[in-house]
């Protein structure tokens, strides 16, 4: 059961989706990101504003968040976003591991809206050579090299 504060931070999320697509930024899509009651990260979707397809609401607030907090990860943070995650974005949360998500609108929402994410979900389970983009796959062994070498180091920071 979302707590009342949930609801206000929601909104806040539903607010930058508004406020970003009348602007002109992108897509109705916003977020916020909350550390102890205080919003630490605030995105709306800047897709074809700044010319980038990870510019998502979601990417954005994380940036913005881990350079405030000044740290990788989102530790004891709740991402408030204003649809479900797209692929992209639940891959880009899961490497940040906020505590929590809440979100509002669904994938099924999005879909319908003209965001249809299912041509990524169809894809990924498919073999290489069954994909729509072309994949190939080379050079295994010089980069499993480097993997070796970061086992190796000592001094490395695990993420």
């Amino acid at each position: 059961m979302p707590q009342t504060s949930d609801i206000d931070y929601i909104r806040a999320a539903i607010a930058l989706a508004r406020e970003g697509m009348e602007r002109g930024d992108g897509g109705p899509f916003g977020c916020v990101i909350v550390k102890n009651g205080v919003i630490v990260g605030r995105g709306n979707n800047r897709v074809t504003s700044s010319n980038d397809p990870t510019a998502h609401a979601e990417v954005v607030a994380i940036r913005e968040a881990c350079k405030q907090l000044g740290s990788f990860q989102l530790d004891g943070c709740v991402l408030f976003t204003s649809c479900e995650p797209c692929p992209m974005c639940l891959g880009a949360i899961y490497w940040a591991r906020p505590d929590r998500v809440v979100f509002a609108g669904t994938r099924g929402d999005a879909a319908d809206a003209g965001f249809d994410d299912q041509l990524i979900y169809d894809e990924l389970p498919l073999p290489y050579a069954e994909r729509r983009i072309h994949t190939d796959h080379v050079l295994r062994e010089e980069a499993q090299a480097v993997f070796e070498a970061w086992k190796a180091k000592e001094d490395k920071i695990r993420y």
